[in-house]
């Protein structure tokens, strides 16, 4: 993919290491489909899409100051809110 083009959604001169609520999506390579399908309006998860959501549900155990509030994985992304609270890790 050529991201040349593309417009950053990102605020200048933002330190994203800050404090605060962060929407983070999460892509598969070329938007293949990997993570599973939908199908009579529910997510049915491929063995690939259960370690995808086991790997975001783990993020607060590798990183203290961090929680999570809702996620969903879908067929080629991940959405997800992470909360990053002050602490050690940003020499705080």
């Amino acid at each position: 993919m050529d991201f040349r083009g593309r417009r950053s959604i990102r605020i200048p001169g933002y330190d994203y290491a800050e404090a605060g609520a962060y929407f983070i999506t999460i892509c598969t390579s070329r938007r293949l489909p990997l993570f599973g399908e939908v199908a009579r309006g529910r997510m049915n998860l491929t063995f690939l899409g259960e370690i995808a959501s086991a790997c975001w549900r783990a993020v607060p155990f590798h990183f203290g100051n961090v929680t999570l509030d809702a996620s969903v994985v879908m067929p080629d992304h991940v959405h997800g809110i992470i909360f990053i609270r002050r602490g050690e890790a940003f020499g705080e």
